[in-house]
């Protein structure tokens, strides 16, 4: 009885019915797709994890260098130094290969003990560098005048060629020419990225010098943009960086992505003063518009959503009241012929819970097709990983004219910092329409919970003194 009265009491009053289901689908959908957006930035955080570290890589194990480890005024060329302030005009060229700025080196040993850990699928090291050259003419300190020089750098990355599937750079990457062999492992052999090759206009049998050794190419590979312009064996890199048995990271792949965050603390605990990066972790680090996406997303996105809804849900509440406030002869006239409150009440929480889904069904419907929309623009996001660095009185005495504005960008470079475009997304995922039905059903609830509040305070003789 109670369904037949509810759907003939709300087709009676189908524009409130409808004003309160709007009320109620326009939140909803708000949370939908900013929850949708939410999930999205989570699903780039892990395309950048990727990016900078290889498909199939779920952490990345490192060691950040202690302040000041860099060096303040020496400069290295190739096996000795080179001090400004004891230079007094001299014309300097020079190459050196060495972890990128910001890491420590971490014993190659230390990756068995990673792989050994219960849920890792596979581990690998790998050893992160930057070739750094400077040539030019360094003027007489105190003298004043100027200088001409430059400083140009490319990075570079020590690989283990018996792992596959964990780390930068896997042989399908290899688009010409050919991946590293096991008889590679201590040649003076290179793959680069194909972006590099371009500019440098380098192909298959080319040579190039890294770390003062002539490396001969034997492979292109189309990598994400933002992954090293060379890759070397592991044994040639560490030989010509000076880091023999070292690495500078742990690529590490787990069996299940629900035990990422566990597998991470793990490593922690038996690999003390290392960092491990994860998805998640990785998404503090970044800067850019994806992490201004991220930041929007989690704040005034997340409060706005919330508040259309807790707005949607009083204004349905306040109609529900003012309906049953309109119906003071209806109800009356039932509790005089015997409806008792409970069944009153029954009466308009079940109208109250049908407007509520149909809310709700509405609502995931605008939800999906702000989604959609947003999947559909595809906005390209940047994202920023890496340490910018500091400039203390390393190069002081004279004036260095113009270069030195080079030499900044070319450190900036050899620190690490790395940009990563990533495309956003908003997937639909089967949590944010739970939580939608969710919403719908409880807004319905507590409208409907408003007005039956009105409505059990209504008294028989009410309805003599009414008319409708």
């Amino acid at each position: 009885m109670i369904t037949t009265y509810v759907r003939r009491e709300l087709r009676r009053r189908s524009r409130q019915a409808v004003l309160v289901s709007a009320g109620l689908a326009v939140g909803i959908g708000l949370v939908v797709t900013v929850s949708a957006a939410t999930a999205g930035v989570r699903s780039a955080d892990g395309e950048v994890l990727h990016s900078l570290y290889g498909v199939g890589t779920d952490m990345i194990v490192s060691k950040t260098a202690t302040p000041g480890s860099f060096g303040g005024e020496r400069f290295g060329f190739g096996s000795g130094a080179f001090n400004p302030r004891a230079a007094r005009s001299a014309r300097l060229a020079g190459n050196r290969l060495h972890l990128t700025r910001g890491q420590a080196a971490l014993p190659a040993a230390d990756v068995s003990k990673v792989a050994r850990l219960r849920g890792v699928a596979g581990a690998t090291g790998g050893l992160q560098l930057t070739d750094t050259s400077f040539s030019g003419t360094v003027p007489t300190f105190g003298s004043g005048g100027g200088g001409s020089f430059s400083i140009n750098s490319f990075s570079v990355d020590g690989v283990q060629i018996s792992s596959s599937g964990v780390g930068p750079l896997t042989p399908s990457e290899v688009t010409k020419g050919a991946y590293f062999t096991a008889a590679d492992a201590t040649k003076d052999v290179a793959i680069v990225s194909s972006g590099y090759a371009t500019s440098q206009q380098l192909s298959v049998g080319s040579t190039l010098d890294v770390g003062g050794a002539s490396v001969k190419v034997i492979g292109i590979a189309t990598t994400p943009t933002s992954t090293a312009d060379v890759f070397l064996p592991l044994a040639t890199a560490q030989q010509l960086s000076g880091e023999a048995g070292n690495i500078s990271t742990i690529y590490v792949s787990a069996q299940s992505a629900s035990n990422v965050s566990t597998l991470a603390s793990e490593v922690a605990k038996i690999l003390p003063g290392v960092t491990v990066s994860t998805s998640a972790s990785l998404a503090s680090d970044v800067s850019g518009s994806l992490a201004s996406t991220s930041s929007l997303l989690s704040s005034l996105g997340k409060w706005i959503s919330v508040a259309a809804l807790v707005m949607a849900v009083l204004v349905a509440g306040l109609l529900m009241m003012a309906a049953v406030s309109r119906r003071t002869r209806e109800f009356g006239t039932l509790k005089a012929i015997g409806w008792r409150t409970r069944r009153i009440v029954a009466q308009v929480m079940s109208e109250g819970l049908v407007l509520g889904v149909g809310g709700g069904i509405a609502g995931l419907v605008l939800g999906i097709a702000g989604a959609e929309a947003l999947s559909a623009a595809s906005p390209t996001l940047r994202a920023t990983v890496g340490r910018s660095v500091a400039f203390g009185g390393g190069f002081g005495g004279g004036g260095f004219g113009g270069g030195f504005a080079g030499v900044r960008a070319g450190l900036r470079q050899a620190a690490g910092v790395r940009t990563v475009l990533v495309h956003l997304s908003a997937p639909l995922q089967a949590d944010t329409i739970a939580l939608a039905v969710g919403l719908a059903i409880i807004g319905g609830l507590v409208a409907g919970g408003l007005g039956a509040w009105r409505a059990s305070s209504l008294r028989p003789a009410d309805a003599l003194r009414s008319v409708q």
